[in-house]
């Protein structure tokens, strides 16, 4: 009999099940929850594939057309849902097909896991058929990889590869996982991961750096703030718009960063960067104080850093250190998850305005207007712009849609020119520049916000990258909506041609195919529209289509972006023609 001095330690007795590997891969995914995956089956994946067929009505599974589209369309899910975005892949070409799209969600900071087979663990290192060093290869481009080469590891592994793909600044896992491993047996137990020892996903807020950035905000004359996507990844919308109205600052973003604050917010004043807005431009290098938030200081968005801001104060907001002074020196970091941070500074600053300061970029607006953006919206010559195609599906959505883009001219038309009432509604390639993109990211785009709608904007040579993708959204019906608008150029080199190479169009010219007889070959409704009175109604048309549409518009073919800053250029040498 037990006294009252008497302790008793009991252990806890966890159940196990006995399954294999691969049985194993798709518990752990239904553990973390995930309901939806993009892949390609193959030789080294095919036990995984097995088990998932058993699994059909808890897990579905997205065939793609090629594995670069599986990763976009995780993406694109990722970037819509705020979920962690899953690929899968068997081995060799199927995992070296991955490469673009880890590369890209590692520079954008997207939650992605990619699982890919491997050769059995007797064979690494003999080059074996469709045998690659994969843990090799994406080493560079991911936030972190790992190779399983026994059963009994995968839950211990997987569960990690979720943690780290979504804490802290997020970004892409992959986990390889050799033939052996998902035949073998395990005792399979799955506990969520809460941590990794070294591994601080966010990092400690110190109250003084709060105070310091709280003085120079308090004391500025002429502030500006240039918000990125950190703040949509942190889900600081509304403490960014608490922030930004009490201060009274005016607030411009980058192409990732659009969308956090409502585009007709009267302190937004537009993008930064290469083919910006003409006022946030001209004014980084006039301002007295730069508050970075949630962004990490690209050289699409400094220009020369030798003429960044060099008259200003720097407030970082960060949550990765290694952003810190990487590209432009900070007076004050403000490290921490941005939520957390703008929320705590909010009541260390003033209520303010800046109506004499705010005036300069309205100027500058006028200025804009009149030189650029009267003509790309409202052309007056016969053929059609770009812009004016934004303007127009902007007019059907009412700002409510998400805008997936390519990369090119008209990836910069669709970021200077859409409206956006909501977050999460800007997804695009923003530091790899993937051509390519925005086709399957669509798709994984509207199965991540099935609620809204989804128009794909894209340039006939990215369109083409990743054609095959029609495939995929005729066999799930996914109703996505696809506007190319075609230039027959590579129009964004073609630019770069036209203004740096003396008109030397070398290799930029496309000779492209009956695009409408292709979808219809999917059986997506499609139309061309080359004449500016029937541009409207197609669009009408599109928006209220409830399946899948695509709408082919021809545009100039020799139109330019403006304003552009040329590289190696200061952002004060912005370009209006």
């Amino acid at each position: 009999m037990e006294t009252q001095t008497q302790t008793v330690k009991k252990q806890k007795v966890v159940a196990t099940e006995k399954m294999t590997g691969a049985e194993a891969v798709i518990r752990c995914l239904l553990a973390e929850g995930v309901d939806l995956i993009y892949g390609y089956p193959g030789g080294a994946i095919m036990p995984v594939y097995d088990e998932l067929y058993k699994y059909q009505d808890q897990l579905h599974h997205v065939l793609t057309r090629h594995e670069q589209g599986a990763t976009h369309a995780a993406q694109g899910y990722a970037r819509t849902s705020g979920r962690v975005g899953v690929a899968i892949a068997t081995s060799g070409p199927g995992a070296t097909n991955f490469v673009t799209g880890i590369a890209d969600a590692q520079i954008d900071s997207t939650p992605m896991v990619c699982i890919t087979g491997q050769v059995g663990s007797h064979l690494l290192g003999t080059d074996a058929f469709q045998e690659t060093d994969i843990i090799g290869i994406s080493m560079p481009i991911t936030k972190w990889n790992c190779q399983v080469t026994k059963a009994e590891d995968i839950p211990t592994v997987l569960a990690k590869a979720f943690y780290i793909a979504r804490s802290g600044r997020p970004g892409p896992v992959l986990v390889d996982i050799t033939k052996d491993a998902q035949f073998g047996e395990l005792d399979f137990i799955y506990e969520k991961c809460k941590g990794v020892r070294s591994y601080q996903a966010i990092p400690e807020t110190e109250p003084k750096s709060l105070e310091a950035a709280a003085k120079l905000i308090n004391g500025a004359k002429k502030p500006m703030i240039v918000f990125g996507q950190g703040v949509i990844l942190g889900e600081a919308e509304e403490e960014l718009k608490n922030f930004i109205e009490k201060t009274g600052i005016p607030a411009a973003w980058t192409i990732l960063g659009l969308s956090a604050l409502p585009t007709s917010h009267p302190l937004n004043v537009g993008m930064v960067g290469m083919h910006g807005n003409y006022g946030p431009n001209k004014l980084t290098n006039e301002c007295d104080l730069l508050l970075a938030i949630g962004m990490r200081f690209d050289d699409r968005v400094t220009g020369n850093l030798e003429t960044y801001a060099k008259q200003a104060k720097v407030v970082h907001f960060e949550i990765d250190p290694a952003e810190i002074d990487k590209n432009v020196k900070a007076d004050v970091a403000v490290m921490g998850d941005v939520k957390n941070t703008l929320a705590k500074i909010l009541p260390l600053v003033k209520s303010n305005t800046h109506d004499s300061w705010f005036q300069e970029f309205k100027d500058y607006d006028a200025i804009e207007y009149d030189k650029v953006i009267k003509d790309e919206l409202y052309p007056s010559k016969e053929g059609l712009s770009m812009g004016e195609v934004l303007r127009g599906i902007n007019e059907e959505t009412k700002g409510d849609a998400v805008i997936v883009s390519d990369v090119g001219q008209h990836q910069m038309i669709a970021c200077r020119y859409a409206e956006f009432t909501k977050s999460k509604s800007n997804v695009t390639s923003g530091g790899l520049g993937t051509m390519g993109f925005a086709l399957p990211a669509a798709i994984g785009a509207k199965m991540g916000a099935p609620d809204r709608e989804v128009v794909a904007i894209i340039g006939d040579g990215g369109y083409q990258m990743t054609i095959q993708e029609l495939g995929t959204i005729f066999q799930t019906k996914v109703p996505v909506k696809i506007v190319v608008l075609n230039n027959d150029f590579l129009g964004m080199v073609r630019q770069w041609q036209q203004l740096f190479f003396d008109k030397r169009y070398a290799s930029t010219e496309m000779v492209n195919p009956d695009f409408i007889k292709i979808a219809e070959g999917y059986h997506i409704k499609s139309t061309r529209i080359t004449k500016r009175e029937n541009l409207q109604d197609a669009i009408a048309e599109m928006i209220a289509c409830e399946g899948p549409y695509f709408l082919e518009v021809c545009v100039e073919k020799e139109n330019n972006v403006f304003p552009m800053i040329p590289t190696g250029a200061s952002v004060s040498d912005i370009r209006l023609e």
